[in-house]
């Protein structure tokens, strides 16, 4: 007779940036005793498949099994059975999946971001042995508030700059409201940057972008910042979210939660700029330029190819 393992984990959003290190704790941690489930687009099952073959090499850890299918789609685009299956098992279920390129399209970002974590939620109500829902938010869910936002606050009347904030606003709101009913932990990570021992990156955007662009800038005169320079840049290392969010999720304290893994005490903008720049022998001016001048600069020769894709992030 099967013996049903003491965990078994369902992982979205593999094999993304943050998803592929969480997979590999998750894996650390379960020493043999979890069964470990990535859910993976068609697309991107050579990849998933080349990292799982990779993680096999190295020592210790709990298995991971590849089921195909989207968030997108009714049932995760498993089988009834497929579902039916998972859904008897699953005790911990970790919901990373997301679009935040901010120039996707309106539509996708809707439906994989909310509609995506309404699937998820099914899911997790149908989960005879749930443990945890884990629930991959964003501190950008705040929009255009200013000032100290509190962990318990969402809707304040905020408004959006773009779509992505937008969407996973919406999907904050959908797993808090089925908290009373579920064991569910919000995570609202700012903006997470590459390793911090390694540097390891899988793509360069938001403060990478603007980073690249002092560096390799061709004009002359010193590149300026954008908008007001003295506003903490509030970033974190991946590792730093990885050990954060696999700490509070065998918390039983952190059911029910809502959880910022942000920096307390971040640098300004300009300070972090001032650091890139020494290391790269550049200066930066004194003084930032207003958001639409600096839209002006960015179309300079030279300047407009390089900031091609990142002028919303910037």
């Amino acid at each position: 007779m099967a013996v049903t393992p003491e965990r078994v984990v369902f992982v979205t959003g593999y094999p993304g940036f943050i998803g592929k290190r969480l997979v590999r704790r998750l894996a650390e941690q379960g020493r043999g005793r979890e069964r470990i489930f990535v859910l993976v687009q068609k697309k991107h099952l050579e990849a998933a498949a080349a990292d799982l073959e990779r993680m096999d090499g190295e020592p210790g850890g709990a298995s991971v099994e590849i089921i195909e299918g989207d968030v997108e789609q009714m049932h995760l685009g498993l089988s009834g059975v497929e579902w039916k299956s998972l859904a008897a098992e699953v005790t911990d279920v970790w919901h990373l999946a997301s679009v935040s390129r901010l120039e996707a399209d309106r539509r996708q970002i809707r439906h994989v971001n909310v509609e995506g974590t309404r699937n998820i939620i099914e899911l997790a109500q149908h989960a005879r042995r749930l443990s945890r829902l884990n629930h991959f938010s964003s501190s950008y869910v705040s929009g255009d508030r200013v000032g100290v936002i509190l962990e318990d606050e969402l809707a304040m009347g905020q408004r959006f700059h773009n779509a992505y904030e937008e969407s996973k606003y919406q999907a904050e709101l959908l797993v808090r409201r089925v908290m009373g009913d579920l064991p569910a932990t919000v995570y609202r990570p700012s903006i997470v940057v590459g390793d911090s021992r390694t540097g390891e990156i899988d793509r360069f955007e938001g403060p990478y972008a603007m980073a690249i662009l002092l560096v390799a800038s061709p004009v002359g005169v010193p590149l300026p910042l954008p908008g007001d320079a003295l506003a903490p840049l509030n970033v974190v290392p991946v590792d730093f979210v990885v050990d954060a969010v696999t700490s509070i999720a065998r918390n039983p304290s952190g059911a029910g939660r809502t959880v910022h893994v942000v920096d307390p005490s971040p640098l300004s903008a300009r300070r972090v700029y001032e650091m890139i720049a020494a290391r790269a022998g550049k200066k930066i001016p004194e003084v930032s330029i207003p958001a639409r001048a600096f839209e002006a600069v960015m179309r300079l020769p030279g300047l407009e190819r390089r900031a091609r894709g990142h002028r919303v992030a910037l």
